[in-house]
């Protein structure tokens, strides 16, 4: 009887430091979001903060909160959770930790996808020189996006059914699959005009501040339902993880779920690099760095790599909006920086584990 109540109690504790590393992850999300609010090239008090949320405060401040901050903030949160999310899917359907929608190619397929119908179609042009484009059908791009991450994802799959393709292969497979969406968007530059490349190049930089509210609204409609799924799938992630038999024996088709799986994180990283552009390395580091704090359980590791997703993208275009303002470094650039000495030091820590 002693046994049992010792279990219980290691197991409460055990759920208890879940939930206490996901309320701190979630205070300091919350944290970051009041002071991107508040950094700036234009600086606002706390108070300047709350009177313009609150209606009550002067036509700058109410346009810098609300048409400027507060999306970046909007948009940073959804695209950190979706790509963190689907990189943790993908590391456990892939059976790779290093798996992501950045290192498998999906990012690049979407982003090939997404200069096409700007480039080929018309779909965006550039406002102005530094400044961005102006996406002029807001479903067009998303649509091609999913379609260039599809391409990335059936060959992937085909390979690795075909071939019986080991983990490490599937990366190199996917390394190969980013080397020839880039190599299809660099010819459709070359032969477009000068305004459309500067548009491309522009997109592809990865830029929270494009983002408006209608298309945080698509992008929140779209990446929920999946975030759904991921979550009401937890249970089978678990079981995928100790092999497939296992799962089978569970009454789970473990081939159904990869599939719907990597469609829907096609999907959601479609949905965001369509309307930001390329941003790699959240959906590899988040989940690492979740699996080495609270371990491997996907009832915890899909909520928790959520929040550390969106704040880590959060945090990361706070810093380019700040380290040389008034200039604004694209967060792809600072997540590029951020993410690649983190990962080899989770390597070298962890053993990519």
């Amino acid at each position: 009887m002693r046994m049992a109540s010792t279990k219980i109690t290691d197991y409460q504790e055990y759920i208890r430091s879940k939930h206490s590393f996901g309320i701190l992850l979630f205070l300091i999300l919350v944290i970051v979001s009041l002071a991107s609010l508040c950094l700036g090239s234009y600086s606002l008090s706390l108070g300047e903060i709350l009177s313009a949320l609150t209606g009550n405060g002067d036509a700058s401040s109410s346009l810098v909160v609300w048409n400027m901050r507060l999306p970046r903030i909007a948009a940073a949160t959804i695209a950190g959770l979706s790509l963190a999310v689907a990189g943790a899917v993908m590391q456990c359907v892939l059976r790779n930790p290093l798996a992501s929608p950045f290192t498998v190619g999906i990012s690049h397929g979407a982003a090939f996808g997404a200069a096409f119908a700007i480039i080929e179609l018309g779909a965006g042009e550039l406002h102005r020189t530094g400044e961005g484009i102006i996406i002029t059908n807001p479903y067009l791009i998303p649509l091609f996006a999913f379609f260039g991450a599809l391409i990335g994802v059936f060959v992937i799959l085909l390979l690795s059914k075909l071939r019986d393709l080991s983990p490490e292969a599937m990366i190199l497979a996917g390394v190969a699959m980013a080397s020839l969406f880039s190599a299809a968007t660099m010819l459709m530059q070359y032969f477009a005009e000068d305004v459309k490349v500067a548009a491309v190049v522009f997109w592809t930089f990865g830029d929270i501040g494009r983002a408006t509210w209608g298309e945080i609204r698509l992008m929140a409609i779209a990446v929920i339902p999946a975030l759904a799924y991921f979550f009401y799938r937890r249970w089978d992630y678990n079981a995928l993880l100790s092999g497939d038999e296992t799962a089978i024996s569970l009454g789970i088709d473990p081939q159904r779920i990869r599939l719907e799986s990597m469609l829907l994180a096609s999907f959601v990283t479609a949905i965001c690099v369509s309307f930001l552009g390329i941003i790699g390395f959240i959906g590899l580091i988040s989940p690492h760095i979740v699996r080495l704090v609270v371990g491997g359980d996907y009832r915890f590791l899909i909520p928790l790599s959520t929040l550390l997703g969106s704040l880590f993208l959060l945090s990361a275009d706070t810093v380019g909006r700040v380290i040389i303002a008034p200039i604004v470094i694209p967060v792809g650039i600072v997540t590029a920086f951020m993410g690649a000495p983190v990962f080899i030091y989770l390597l070298i820590r962890g053993n990519g584990r």
